[in-house]
């Protein structure tokens, strides 16, 4: 069992970049792309024909690079438009939603935030899984209107930030949540000032993590994994902006990484 073929990856922009971390930290043998669609964020407050036909272009562009997977890296994208791309394509598609389940079942309080776009509040498969696990939760729900945008740009240190989640908090500091929900692969670069704002019992969650394990298992049951030490796997990110924003995000890590500019 050899595949030496990428992992695709996408996001409406840098945020994705989370997921793409942890997948990279659990396979690092995987060859990945990314491609970061900053030119059309955010996502979130798109109409669902939009976002989907988006998720479609993203889509052809990575089969176009013989991705052997497919990671939407994207709560909006994913809850507005998998079902329809796992029906359009043979290629495994693994999605990311915000983590609810877990969330729900560890409350203590009963209560626990939701911090997401609004393209993700309002989708189908976000009220499905919101229904069938918080029946008996106080569940505060936020839209993150404004953080894409500034994180996209590069401020997501900034006083502006910070002022804006102090803002978007108040109401789940009020109802004395225990657990808070990141519903946008943007917001981890947001957990150092949330860890500011928030009480200190307050456990943030996101689905890196459990997405990484889940391309691991797909990949393992369908025989792609790549099994094979080489030195064509250098990760490759590509953005239809200037890709500065993108090199900052990663950090010092992506030297040797290709970062370029790319039309999609």
């Amino acid at each position: 069992m050899n595949d030496s073929r990428p992992i695709g990856i996408f996001d409406s922009g840098v945020g994705g970049t989370s997921i793409w971390r942890e997948i990279h930290r659990l396979l690092p043998l995987e060859k990945t792309i990314y491609l970061s669609d900053s030119k059309n964020a955010p996502y979130g407050i798109k109409t669902q024909e939009k976002i989907i036909q988006l998720s479609i272009k993203n889509t052809e562009k990575l089969l176009e690079m013989d991705c052997k997977l497919i990671v939407v890296a994207c709560n909006t994208a994913t809850t507005n438009a998998i079902k329809l791309l796992r029906s359009a394509y043979k290629t495994p598609i693994i999605g990311i939603e915000p983590a609810i389940k877990p969330a729900a079942l560890k409350s203590s309080n009963k209560a626990i935030g939701i911090l997401a776009t609004r393209g993700t509040l309002t989708s189908e498969l976000f009220a499905q899984t919101s229904e069938l696990y918080t029946k008996d939760i106080n569940v505060i729900e936020v839209e993150g209107n404004g953080l894409v945008e500034l994180i996209e740009s590069g401020k997501k240190d900034s006083e502006q930030t910070k002022q804006l989640l102090e803002q978007l908090l108040a109401p789940m500091i009020e109802a004395k949540i225990d657990y808070l929900v990141l519903g946008c692969s943007h917001y981890p670069y947001l957990i150092p000032i949330l860890k500011e704002i928030l009480p200190g019992d307050v456990e943030i969650i996101d689905s890196g993590e459990a997405v990484a394990r889940q391309t691991k298992s797909i990949l393992t049951n369908n025989e792609l994994l790549n099994t094979v030490e080489n030195t064509n796997n250098t990760p490759e990110f590509y953005t239809n902006i200037d890709p500065q924003v993108l090199s900052d995000i990663l950090g010092a890590e992506a030297n040797g990484y290709k970062v370029a500019r790319l039309d999609f």
